[in-house]
């Protein structure tokens, strides 16, 4: 077997240089009959080692018969079945090249959206220390929404994971869209729902007229999409930043995807932006009802005056003790309203944990009106001594002479005994 570059040499001399097969054999050393297998072929030399066999190949047809019988069978039954006392390597491989001719193809489609059609979810935990206030920071999550058909990317960070948060997160990111998809894809977030939603996301699909799909367990693949678009802003959006706090991470998050979804994308070899319209045309519209004004909690107003909201503590006017008031919460806003409308205390939503949040004017209220109550009890506690103090009307006592009690406890005579005798 002559090397490449001989066979190379022998075709350029002959189609070249015009040289006769002689002339090439007598010019490079080799038979005419080497020249003549070169000028034959358009491929150039290959050495293949002459097959030896395979010790598989006494058992090939009993291995055969098993796969025609049970396509699936695993390797190790087989070897167990055909008495195989050899290294399994082998048989393994073997086996792995029989078995595509006994088992049905199952052929993947391509997964296709229609326009409207659905939107997958998914919480993104971004590795980002975020300053929170009261000295604290953390890590809060980011709810990621990405439209099927379009590829649109809609993100935004919440205070937490909890089913309310979640809900205003929804409207928000829906809201800026202005439609709501006809599916949304989530797997088993417990503010979402475990294999049911939760009452309060069941009326949330309710009022968005909506479906909401919860994946089975264990099942990366239903919800590629946004699973890719996490794995996008982990690489994409995070690196090199830093933020003040939840506000500006949403900020600069806004102007990221904006930038991004105008990008060409690499499956659909087109911008997100260019499918949109589509998109949104094929989806619900909104509902006329704001979620965060619909979800509502009513508690009553202890003497503190304060309203507890995930983890923090939020003052109320004191006028509103011992009132059964609403509580109105939502991501950027705590509102409280009295029964008759009024609105008795309204803070910015703390994202720090444990703290207490106290409005200077329900603090001076309350100054104002325990001076009061003290001042009134005062009163009554004076009015009440000098009720018991004051003199009372005359009243005429009889004066006995001193002799009388000498002689009743028989001190001197005539006293008690000798009246007795």
């Amino acid at each position: 077997m002559i090397l490449v570059e001989d066979w190379a040499e022998i075709r350029r001399l002959h189609r070249a240089e015009q040289m006769p097969i002689r002339a090439i054999a007598r010019h490079l050393g080799i038979s005419k009959n080497t020249v003549k297998r070169a000028l034959a072929t358009d491929r150039p030399p290959k050495y293949e080692r002459p097959s030896q066999g395979s010790v598989v190949d006494a058992v090939e047809v009993q291995i055969r018969e098993l796969l025609r019988e049970t396509p699936t069978m695993p390797a190790t039954v087989i070897a167990e079945r055909i008495g195989w006392e050899r290294g399994m390597t082998v048989l393994k491989d073997r086996v792995r090249d029989l078995r595509p001719a006994y088992v049905p193809v199952d052929p993947v489609s391509r997964t296709t959206y229609r326009p409207g059609e659905l939107a997958q979810c998914d919480l993104w935990f971004p590795e980002a220390d975020i300053p929170l206030g009261y000295g604290q920071s953390g890590r809060p999550p980011v709810l990621v929404m990405v439209s099927g058909y379009s590829r649109v990317i809609a993100a935004r960070m919440l205070p937490s994971r909890t089913t309310g948060d979640l809900i205003d997160g929804h409207w928000r990111l829906l809201s800026a869209w202005g439609a709501v998809p006809k599916t949304l894809v989530w797997d088993n977030e417990s503010g979402v729902g475990r294999g049911k939603l939760t009452a309060e996301f069941a009326a949330f699909a309710g009022l968005l007229a909506t479906k909401i799909h919860l994946c089975r367990p264990r099942d990366p693949e239903a919800k590629g999409l946004v699973e890719r678009a996490n794995g996008y802003l982990e690489t994409s959006f995070l690196p090199g930043r830093t933020f003040s706090g939840p506000g500006d991470f949403n900020t600069q998050l806004t102007a990221w995807l904006t930038v991004a979804n105008r990008r060409v994308h690499r499956t659909l070899q087109t911008r997100p932006v260019e499918r949109w319209e589509a998109d949104r045309a094929g989806m619900l519209s909104l509902p006329p009802v704001d979620p965060p004004a619909w979800w509502r909690l009513q508690t009553r107003i202890g003497r503190d005056h304060y309203v507890r909201v995930d983890t923090c503590d939020y003052s109320v006017h004191p006028a509103a003790i011992g009132r059964t008031v609403t509580v109105l919460c939502d991501n950027d806003e705590i509102t409280v309203l009295a029964p008759s409308g009024e609105i008795v205390a309204q803070h910015p939503r703390c994202w720090a944990r444990h703290q207490t949040i106290t409005d200077p004017d329900h603090a001076a209220a309350g100054k104002v009106m325990r001076g009061e109550v003290h001042h009134q009890q005062a009163a009554r506690a004076k009015a009440a001594r000098t009720a018991q103090t004051a003199p009372g009307p005359l009243i005429e006592v009889e004066q006995r002479e001193l002799g009388t009690y000498d002689r009743l406890f028989t001190v001197i005579e005539g006293g008690k005994g000798r009246e007795a005798g």
